[in-house]
């Protein structure tokens, strides 16, 4: 069914006489829902509607999008929109996620669209330190203790106990909060570079033979490992362990130096880009839990396997994490 604001939008944007029809997306995991709308004469758009009224001129979305286009990177155009309906209108962008590319790329092509993916990181980041002010949003607020243990006591809650159904004795809850403070420490304590925040491939659109980034309304500064994990670690899609070492050794090529890869450097960077990529799967665990469970979503199910494996490998490879591994494990049989 259409959201009778739709009409209410096109009335008051004076395009409801060339409308053809309105289709209904499908959404992400925020309250907004999305609709296109077809036109006779002119390029089709989409709807963006919030829960409520909006404020234009303070919307994390709106701020954001005048911030990446200014360093600049491709987001969709903003059209128009109205406050009291609570609706944005945007560019059209079409369907084809980098996720559903994936299935028919070449290889070549493969690799050139994670290498732009991957430069676009680098240049958020970068420029991100150049243009850095108060005017926007993300510069105030940031990956820090308290953000990074929310998310982790978010896979606790969500997905431990509301998922799988467990019951945590008071001494496995503080020995998780022990290994989370150890998690939280480091990353919070790294240089902060401005993150997107939800970098993957159902965030990187293609059109028109090229990349756009969108859904980056709640970007915020964190690690320079953030959006490359978001990206490396993406739960709905494979990428093969030399495919991850040969973008891990592009990205600190593109932001270091060619010689960068084979140094020391290189192998702390590894160390740094596995705790957050353990941090941000299991805070990945949590939001799919809390969409199964909360939301009454199941589409999220089919990505916890991919997702656990993620989790499981992590675990594995760094002895420091073996308390988590064992603790985790007993719970958890995938992670075993």
């Amino acid at each position: 069914m259409v959201d009778p604001r739709v009409q209410a939008y096109l009335d008051q944007q004076h395009l409801s006489a060339d409308v053809q029809h309105v289709v209904a997306l499908t959404g992400d995991a925020s309250d907004r829902r999305y609709f296109r709308v077809h036109f006779a004469d002119r390029a089709s758009i989409v709807l963006a509607l919030h829960a409520g009224p909006i404020d234009v001129d303070t919307l994390p979305f709106v701020s954001v999008a005048r911030l990446l286009r200014a360093i600049p990177l491709p987001v969709p155009a903003i059209l128009h929109a109205s406050n009291e309906l609570g609706v944005l209108g945007l560019d059209d962008l079409g369907d084809v996620t980098l996720q559903a590319h994936l299935g028919v790329a070449s290889r070549a092509e493969h690799a050139a669209l994670y290498r732009q993916a991957v430069e676009f990181i680098a240049t958020l980041q970068r420029r991100g330190a150049e243009l850095e002010s108060p005017e926007y949003p993300p510069y105030g607020s940031s990956f820090d203790i308290e953000k990074l243990t929310w998310e982790l006591e978010f896979f606790v809650k969500h997905y431990l106990l509301a998922y799988r159904g467990l019951s945590l004795s008071e001494a496995s809850r503080e020995a998780l909060q022990g290994e989370w403070a150890s998690i939280a420490g480091e990353l919070a304590s790294e240089p902060r570079v401005l993150c997107h925040r939800d970098y993957h491939s159902r965030n990187l659109m293609l059109h028109r033979g090229s990349l756009y980034i969108i859904d980056f309304q709640d970007a915020r500064m964190g690690p320079d490992t953030y959006d490359l994990v978001s990206l490396l670690r993406d739960s709905y899609v494979d990428l093969t362990p030399s495919q991850v070492d040969e973008l891990i050794a592009y990205f600190l090529a593109v932001t270091r130096g060619p010689a960068h890869r084979l140094t020391d450097d290189a192998t702390r960077f590894r160390r740094r880009f596995e705790v957050m990529a353990l941090q941000r799967n299991l805070k990945a665990l949590g939001t799919f839990g809390y969409q199964t469970t909360t939301r009454g979503n199941p589409v999220y199910i089919q990505y916890m396997p991919r997702t656990l494996s993620y989790v499981k490998g992590t675990l594995g490879r760094d002895p420091r994490f073996g308390k988590l591994h064992d603790l985790l494990a007993g719970w958890v049989a995938e992670l075993q």
